[in-house]
């Protein structure tokens, strides 16, 4: 993977295992898994997010409770469940890094184009929310689309964009459990991922996020 298409897929996060690794699958010989990880914002609540890990990373970093501190990329694959295809999003695991509790511990940087065309609308409660899905090119001529979630004068920013325009974005990875009513007698209950956008962008000039503390972005809960 070239260095652009690196940075336009950046994810830092630091939070506890809350789940034992599970085989997933393999590729080439070498064995991935999959773990959640529960990440703490800014209030009282907290996010659980999967994860992805190669066998190779593993080692004895993670641990079930264990603090850990990862960067990678926010990724989405097709999956088919029912003869029906779903879009999953998992965050893949390039490196452990160093605890750091002075940094932000939910960052993640998206450079890519509108691929569907936005969705505004206002809350009972009159707040402004526009749903962007972002395509986000990887290496191998893939791309991973990412469901994106802008608040208030964002949300009234990115309301008209077109399918095809640029947007770069700095956000945070945001959980919710939802219902979904199979039928008159059967309800499940369903984990959605998404982006919350702090900040936007555009332009094809981004600037790369760091983990002191001088970049704790507010977060929007």
């Amino acid at each position: 993977m070239n260095y652009e298409q690196m940075n336009n897929n950046k994810v830092y996060l630091r939070g506890r295992v809350v789940s034992e690794p599970v085989f997933t699958h393999e590729v080439f010989d070498e064995k991935f898994y999959e773990f959640n990880l529960e990440v703490q914002r800014l209030s009282e609540s907290s996010d659980t997010i999967p994860i992805t890990i190669s066998e190779r990373l593993i080692d004895n970093h993670i641990k079930l409770n264990e603090v850990i501190t990862i960067s990678g990329q926010f990724r989405s694959y097709n999956k088919q469940t029912e003869g029906r295809s779903k879009l999953v999003l998992t965050v893949f695991v390039r490196e452990i890094e160093p605890n750091d509790e002075s940094a932000n511990p939910n960052v993640i940087e998206l450079n890519g184009f509108v691929c569907k065309e936005p969705i505004f609308r206002t809350t009972p409660f009159k707040r402004e929310i526009c749903d962007i899905l972002l395509a986000v090119n990887r290496a191998y001529n893939k791309s991973d689309y990412i469901p994106c979630i802008a608040w208030g004068r964002n949300a009234r920013f990115v309301r008209d964009m077109k399918v095809g325009e640029p947007l770069s974005i700095v956000g945070r990875i945001q959980s919710r459990v939802y219902q979904k009513k199979l039928s008159d007698d059967v309800v499940e209950t369903k984990n959605a991922y998404e982006i919350s956008i702090i900040k936007l962008n555009t332009n094809d000039d981004f600037v790369n996020y760091s983990t002191d503390s001088s970049n704790n972005y507010s977060t929007i809960n």
